[in-house]
């Protein structure tokens, strides 16, 4: 790994290197992230749309975006996002899931740029993309603003942050900890830890504090009757998904 490391929390890195052979099975212990899969995407493609004047209906509407997945694990954001034609780069701190990134958009035809580095590091690089994808990480570094900062160096001016992440509050330990570690066992117990979690006034305090702007902010909410996964423009009560723009 190279560059500045200081956001990454190498206990955190463990349990997903141990989990990184099952990232495409359906499933597997990524099972709750392949249901919420279609939701975040709809979500994150709308976002970009409107941001960048994208046709969604044409063909790889995002050809001329270029876009970093930080925390990409397995590249089930990185696929579709190439798939729509944009230019891509997953990176991850976890070693272990690089290869099984690779091998499967090798198999599915797609090239995707996957490194094994940091934010920090990318942003010592001066890389810079139009969008960069922050989903579900930021409650596993050690540094929420320190990797916030590095995630807004990492952006063109008028570039577009996506961040979703876990609010904290009772109800959130009940369903992601309680129900999906150790009733349901769809994760590892300790996969999360509640202390970590960020309400929705904080993460918009912390993304204001590193230079972004925040334009918007909506719930995942999980229907146990229907089995599936919906946008909320009230209900953040769980898991929740924002987005920011980097000033001109």
């Amino acid at each position: 790994m190279q560059g500045n490391q200081s956001t990454v929390d190498p206990a955190e890195v463990a349990k997903f290197e141990a989990m990184a052979m099952e990232w495409w099975d359906l499933e597997g212990k990524f099972k709750p992230l392949h249901m919420l899969n279609p939701c975040r995407l709809d979500y994150i493609t709308q976002q970009i749309a409107t941001e960048f004047g994208c046709d969604l209906k044409g063909d790889l509407p995002f050809k001329k975006l270029r876009i970093l997945d930080i925390g990409c694990g397995g590249g089930l954001l990185c696929e579709p996002m190439a798939r729509l034609g944009a230019t891509v780069v997953g990176a991850d701190a976890a070693a272990r899931n690089i290869p099984v990134a690779q091998l499967h958009a090798q198999t599915s035809g797609l090239e995707i740029d996957y490194r094994h580095i940091t934010a920090e590091a990318l942003a010592e690089a001066d890389e810079k993309f139009d969008i960069v994808l922050n989903m579900e990480v930021i409650e596993h570094v050690a540094s929420p603003e320190a990797y916030l900062l590095a995630c807004q160096k990492l952006l063109r001016p008028g570039g577009l942050h996506i961040c979703s992440t876990l609010n904290r509050n009772p109800k959130s330990f009940l369903f992601a900890i309680i129900g999906a570690e150790w009733v349901m066992r769809w994760l590892p117990k300790g996969t999360h830890d509640w202390n970590k979690f960020i309400t929705p006034d904080e993460l918009f305090a912390l993304m204001s504090a590193a230079g972004l702007n925040p334009v918007d902010r909506k719930g995942f909410v999980f229907d146990k009757l229907r089995w599936s996964w919906s946008l909320s423009t009230h209900d953040l009560s769980v898991n929740y998904v924002t987005a920011s723009i980097k000033p001109t």
